[in-house]
């Protein structure tokens, strides 16, 4: 899995740094998270491609959802045929739909808007998508890919030993499923080992530190976390449904998750935000803050 920042900047663009949107790429699937202005310029520069199905919003505010305008009439342009997802809180779907029809142009492949609530996973192969709530206001989500737990390991040794033919036979097994060879039943738990953990991402988008993402993110791979101020314009944060970068990291403190990078920042410290990221790094270590163009894997965990 690998997490790509297209957009590193709240409220508006710097000369740094574009306005928010994440493009997650999970095997041969690839998802983008809010699309700011300018966002399909980004994909060009930082070479991710346009081979993507689904964009979703965390809320409809102008930095995070504005770009798509411009992205659907550049895939246009490149003669896509295939169909678009955009994924939206239940309720801000007509907002979408005006910017997605503005102007005269009609893109030449279908464009679905999906409303969605709290809870409400977006299934995939092998993992969801899960909106979740957080506190910034009015209709805002923040969102996790979370993985199904992945098949144990196959004891092939132990397979051979044991004379069960390679083949079929030890693919049942690997799913679970008993096997009969020259009369004596295998089971699975034989050769299988336990079902190992899938990744967790989440990406909070705008909020407040807040109990649901704790939740969301209990012992998460990676979280995301917006970081629009730094502690001494906590004040500020609050009013305006924002976190520190001192929050962002006690939020992942407290949610025991292995890595935290921090964006979405201020204009104010667009040009460096170290000091961002040495505010979150004496709460929690393993922070980075992100900048246009970061890629981040996430791995499996070692066993």
């Amino acid at each position: 899995m690998r997490v790509t920042f297209l957009g590193t900047a709240a409220a508006r663009p710097t000369v740094g740094r574009n306005v928010t949107s994440i493009l997650v790429q999970r095997e041969g699937d690839v998802m983008m998270f809010d699309c700011g202005e300018g966002t399909q310029r980004q994909m060009m520069r930082y070479g991710t491609g346009f081979a993507f199905s689904d964009i979703f919003f965390t809320h409809l505010h102008a930095d995070h959802f504005l770009g798509v305008i411009g992205l659907l009439r550049t895939l246009g342009l490149q003669a896509r045929e295939e169909p678009m997802d955009l994924w939206t809180p239940r309720g801000t779907e007509p907002l979408l739909k005006q910017a997605v029809e503005l102007g005269v142009e009609r893109v030449p492949f279908e464009v679905r808007i999906n409303g969605v609530e709290v809870g409400e996973k977006v299934a995939r192969g092998g993992y969801d998508v899960v909106p979740f709530k957080v506190s910034h206001g009015g209709k805002a989500f923040g969102w996790a890919v979370v993985e199904h737990e992945r098949l144990g390991r196959f004891n092939a040794q132990k397979a051979r030993e044991m004379g069960i033919p390679e083949g079929p036979l030890w693919g049942k097994l690997h799913h679970g499923e008993p096997v009969e060879v020259d009369g004596r039943v295998v089971t699975a738990a034989e050769v299988v080992g336990e079902p190992r953990l899938g990744r967790r991402l989440v990406i909070s988008g705008d909020t407040r530190p807040c109990q649901s993402t704790r939740e969301m993110a209990a012992n998460a791979d990676l979280l995301v976390h917006e970081a629009t101020f730094a502690q001494d314009e906590a004040e500020r944060a609050a009013h305006t449904g924002h976190s520190t970068a001192r929050e962002a990291a006690e939020v992942a403190a407290s949610a025991g998750v292995l890595r935290l990078v921090l964006t979405h920042f201020s204009p104010r410290y667009a040009d460096d935000p170290r000091y961002l990221e040495k505010e979150a790094r004496a709460v929690f270590p393993e922070t980075t803050a992100a900048y246009d163009g970061l890629s981040i894997e996430v791995p499996f965990r070692p066993e």
